[in-house]
């Protein structure tokens, strides 16, 4: 059976986490027959996670997208060891849950940096191989924080850095549209991973997925199933949209 991805090559930040986005997004890319580059801050990870993958030919490497030094040797060895560049996820992302008065500039730069700037920078890297193919997919991990002002752990400033993304990602798709690069975000509600780790309570649990009304919280397959459509061509004629994967919790 032909996979969606088949020839192609991608880039997953954020990609080394066992329960996490990236990874989940980084198998079901593989799956479909692209070759994969997962990048993560921590090195060793990133192979391991690597060498689960079906197929061959994928790699695992540290980045730290806010370095754009190291974006940019990131989007060098995926041409190098791939020859090309066709999807790129940008999941690498961090939340924090300060109170609006309780936010200081440190976990504001935090935030914002790894959240946004790290967004730009990994696209700024993959764009001119693109181009230089006109052809592309770039899709943003965003958040139902940015739509409703607040999600369930994120504070005011983790909204913000998820708002810009919808904005970016909107100005990017209108900008790179004539290259043939599409650029699309995913806003996730409530997703069981590891990145709510020590902030969960089953009472907690419990109150939240009482205000999904499909009754559960999201997985991560959930949302990798989106970002492979969106990566695919199944979504050619799709840019500059953002997707919801939160089981109904913010319908607009």
């Amino acid at each position: 059976m032909k996979g969606l991805l088949d020839g192609q090559a991608a880039i997953v930040t954020g990609a080394a986490g066992p329960r996490g986005l990236g990874l989940a997004t980084a198998r079901l890319f593989a799956e479909h027959g692209a070759r994969v580059l997962l990048l993560d801050l921590d090195a060793a990870a990133a192979q391991a996670a690597a060498a689960t993958l079906s197929g061959s030919g994928h790699l695992g490497a540290r980045c730290d997208v806010t370095d754009k030094a190291q974006c940019e040797a990131a989007v060098a060895l995926a041409l190098k060891s791939f020859g090309q560049v066709d999807v790129l996820f940008n999941n690498a992302g961090i939340t924090s849950p300060e109170r609006l008065m309780e936010v200081t500039a440190e976990s504001y730069s935090r935030i914002m940096d790894v959240n946004m700037r790290g967004t730009l920078y990994m696209t700024q890297a993959v764009v001119p191989p693109m181009r230089a193919r006109r052809t592309g997919s770039i899709v943003n991990m965003s958040s139902v924080s940015a739509q409703r002002g607040g999600g369930v752990f994120g504070g005011s400033h983790y909204s913000a850095a998820k708002a810009a993304l919808l904005g970016y990602t909107k100005a990017a798709a209108r900008e790179l549209a004539s290259d043939n690069i599409r650029v699309n975000a995913i806003c996730a509600g409530f997703i069981d991973t590891d990145i709510t780790a020590g902030l969960m309570t089953p009472d907690k649990l419990q109150s939240i997925i009482a205000g999904v009304p499909m009754g559960r919280a999201g997985s991560a397959l959930d949302v990798a199933g989106c970002a492979l459509f969106l990566a695919s061509a199944l979504s050619s004629y799709v840019t500059g949209s953002e997707v919801d994967v939160n089981g109904g919790s913010h319908i607009h």
